[in-house]
């Protein structure tokens, strides 16, 4: 590109599902997810981008391992720190799209020099969860390495406003929302409760760039995001959480925009999606244009999967009406898997480079599915499925599960008692575990029994959280939450009978099922202040213990006469005061350092300044902003650059520009343009 286009074009490096520190625990596929991931950080540095864009899953676990987040953190500060100034400039209000104690982008803040930002959603596996509501992406945004935006703090009433950045003549409004439970989601769309906004000024300027991370497919009926709930003005939208790498943009006619789909940087699942090759991809915006370059990744472990039909197999078809069969059909399996031993590291040494050739290549994943129904009344008599695997040790890196029998059946459910329908067996033996959803199961379960007590909808969520999120003490939390609740449900009676009492219950257990099912979260119990002997390191946290539950008033009392008896210990009043008096201290670096805070009181003294709120239909004119005001301008002072020379010299191209911009509109985003889906999806 030469130098006149260069300063008018954006690129961005957008990957998604990179999966950090699945199966660490396997010492030969330990490794495959954070190398994949240091990969697509190196490429993003190699190829000179000027931001990262993570379309969510950048960790597997919701409580990473401090494995998988110190080379996630050695990664981004080998490939993201620099002298070289980041040429991105932001024009809308920060603390719209950032939260948290550094609401601000990273490379506008003077004591880090960031020369490549990356920019990133979560996902359904690293998710926000427990005290506080913290994601992983939390610990990597308060430590200046990723800029974390596209939070839906409210599930059932989400507004999603842009990033606004510049670079020369070329407008980006990027949108991000990170994941929600599909069903909610697809719900709060057809209510009407998703807002989205954009720019106040020159609407047709921007290029509209949108990353989410939602079931792309209808796997169920309302179990995934359609394409023509999202708004009709944007012009590409990055779709992660799916698997399958569909890397080149695919245009929707109905809604006139492209759909990008990256796919997982590592497998993890022996599914056919997973398969394709893994490609990222560099996004060059230029004004309104956009092109896409994919780029093959090579640090992926090679995977070949096959699918066949036993009785189609013309070497064997006829194995099904001989007696003692099975080594011969054994062998003929082995065969299969050998060629696809070898055609997967022959693929693999097609994609390296010359100097890489000389490196051993690493055990491929195999995946041979056989349907083994016989014709005629015959029978296949194959070998047991691990055993078989077993033969490869040596030669593959899932020597467990290499292959898989199954039988197609024409019946796949069947009657029981209480009419619920309950799959074959051999049915549920089909289906991979990520596959299945563990709040489904509990509520198809729980629709055959009869809860008195305990609220149905939010038991699946405790179940959930406690297999998927690895919340040791969900269910324990969960039953003890509901038998306070209950408890303080039957105290605020006057007197009831005890022949009531199977109706009170039922009477809060349906009000709590309610309000599971408004806000998409339990009724969150008190806790009592953890005791002075209380050690976190062997004993856990003490939120989750379920003695620090407060279950009546007169604990809750109690509690607080010991607040107030020792003060010295830092609890009670003391205690409460400091907390109070956090927020302020946090405020205070945004004012010293950048300026952001007196932006804001002059923002409250002069909102004339600013773009007002307009909905799409208003007249033109109103949609371009003043010019700032000069004192907001001047704001921005290179002086903290200038308190530490030798350590700030080489960042100060960086406020040299941020002062060129200074005659630069503050941009604010128009009222919602969007919040009914288009087409009805359903």
């Amino acid at each position: 590109i030469n130098s006149a286009v260069a300063a008018d074009t954006i690129r961005i490096l957008v990957a998604t599902d990179s999966h950090v520190g699945y199966n660490e625990r396997d010492h030969i596929r330990g490794d495959d997810s954070w190398k994949s991931f240091h990969e697509v950080m190196c490429l993003a540095k190699d190829r000179d981008v000027d931001m990262v864009l993570l379309g969510g899953d950048l960790f597997h676990e919701n409580k990473p391992s401090r494995k998988s987040m110190y080379q996630v953190m050695r990664s981004l500060r080998m490939n993201c720190l620099g002298d070289k100034p980041c040429q991105l400039e932001v024009l809308s209000d920060m603390t719209e799209n950032f939260q948290g104690a550094f609401n601000h982008v990273n490379y506008e803040d003077p004591d880090i020099n960031i020369s490549m930002p990356v920019f990133s959603i979560h996902g359904n596996h690293d998710d926000p969860s427990g005290e506080g509501h913290f994601a992983a992406l939390d610990l990597l945004q308060v430590s200046g390495l990723v800029n974390y935006f596209g939070r839906t703090p409210e599930s059932d009433n989400i507004q999603i406003k842009p990033v606004l950045l510049q670079k020369g003549n070329t407008k980006l409004a990027l949108y991000g929302m990170s994941n929600v439970r599909d069903e909610r989601l697809f719900r709060t769309f057809r209510d009407g409760k998703v807002k989205f906004f954009q720019p106040g000024t020159q609407k047709e300027d921007w290029f509209n760039l949108m990353t989410v991370h939602q079931n792309h497919h209808s796997y169920t009926e309302t179990g995934y995001l359609p394409e023509n709930f999202l708004p009709e003005f944007l012009d590409l939208v990055i779709w992660g959480h799916e698997h399958e790498c569909l890397i080149d943009p695919k245009y929707n006619p109905e809604m006139n925009f492209h759909v990008m789909q990256p796919g997982s940087s590592v497998a993890t699942s022996l599914m056919p999606g997973e398969a394709v090759p893994k490609h990222v991809a560099i996004l060059t915006l230029t004004g309104r244009d956009f092109k896409v370059e994919p780029i093959r990744l090579k640090t992926i472990r090679p995977f070949k999967m096959k699918e066949i039909v036993l009785a189609d197999e013309k070497e064997i078809k006829n194995l099904a009406k001989r007696q003692d069969h099975r080594a011969e059909l054994t062998r003929y399996l082995m065969g299969i898997v050998d060629e696809l031993i070898d055609e997967a590291i022959e693929e693999w040494r097609e994609i390296q480079d010359e100097d890489e050739l000389e490196e051993e290549p690493p055990k491929p994943l195999i995946r041979l599915r056989v349907e083994f129904s016989a014709p005629g009344g015959g029978h296949y008599d194959c070998e047991n499925p691990q055993r078989f695997s077993n033969r490869f040790v040596e030669k593959v890196a899932n020597t467990n599960d290499i292959i898989q029998f199954y039988r197609k059946k024409s019946s796949t459910s069947r009657k029981v008692n209480n009419a619920a329908e309950i799959p074959e067996e051999s049915v549920l033996a089909q289906l991979a575990i990520d596959s299945v959803r563990i709040e489904k199961l509990v509520r198809e379960f729980l629709e055959a029994q009869n809860l008195t007590i305990l609220p149905q909808n939010s038991f699946g969520d405790a179940v959930s959280e406690f297999v998927d999120k690895g919340e040791t003490h969900a269910m324990e939390n969960f039953v003890t939450d509901s038998l306070v609740n209950q408890h303080k449900h039957l105290m605020s009676l006057d007197q009831t009978e005890e022949e009531d009492l199977s109706a009170a219950w039922e009477q809060n257990r349906l009000a709590e099922e309610a309000h599971f099912a408004q806000n998409g979260k339990r009724t969150t119990r008190k806790v009592k202040p953890k005791p002075i002997t209380w050690d976190s390191d062997d004993d856990g946290h003490w939120a989750d213990q379920p003695i620090a539950a407060i279950v009546s008033e007169d604990d809750e009392q109690a509690d607080e006469d010991d607040d107030v008896v020792a003060p010295a210990k830092g609890r009670g009043k003391a205690a409460t005061a400091k907390k109070a008096a956090a927020p302020a201290k946090k405020a205070a670096p945004a004012k010293g350092g950048r300026g952001k805070k007196k932006v804001v009181e002059e923002e409250s003294e002069d909102e004339d300044e600013d773009i007002v709120m307009v909905d799409s239909g208003e007249e033109d004119s109103s949609l371009f902003v003043k010019p700032s005001a000069p004192s907001r301008a001047t704001t921005k002072k290179p002086a903290p650059r200038k308190a530490s020379p030798v350590k700030r010299a080489p960042a100060a191209p960086r406020r040299r520009a941020a002062a060129k911009s200074q005659t630069q509109s503050k941009l604010d985003f128009s009222q919602p343009s969007f919040s009914q889906p288009k087409a009805n999806g359903v």
